[in-house]
């Protein structure tokens, strides 16, 4: 799957796992609780997922925005694990 997304209750460990799993080590990690990353991600969505290295992105669900550019990115090139997304909102409500 190019896209997979890790959902939960608040505060349950997701972004403790996406840290620290050794299976996950070496894929870029962008947290949109941190206020310059989700200002990026609010201003251009789609520079903010381009990239040729695996991308996590955690708390996603505070940028919807970031979902169709997401999408435009897998239809553009598919790969699977190319994106990890984690949030404690229903991505199919988003």
């Amino acid at each position: 799957m190019p896209v997979v997304v890790v959902t939960g209750l608040r505060q349950s460990g997701k972004s403790t796992f996406l840290q620290h799993e050794k299976g996950l080590a070496g894929r870029r990690y962008a947290t949109l609780d941190d206020p310059a990353q989700l200002a990026a991600a609010r201003s251009d969505p789609q520079a903010f997922v381009r990239s040729d290295s695996p991308l996590t992105v955690d708390e996603a669900q505070k940028c919807p925005d970031l979902l169709v550019a997401i999408k435009r990115e897998v239809d553009r090139a598919r790969r699977p694990g190319r994106f990890l997304l984690s949030g404690s909102a229903n991505f199919a409500l988003l």
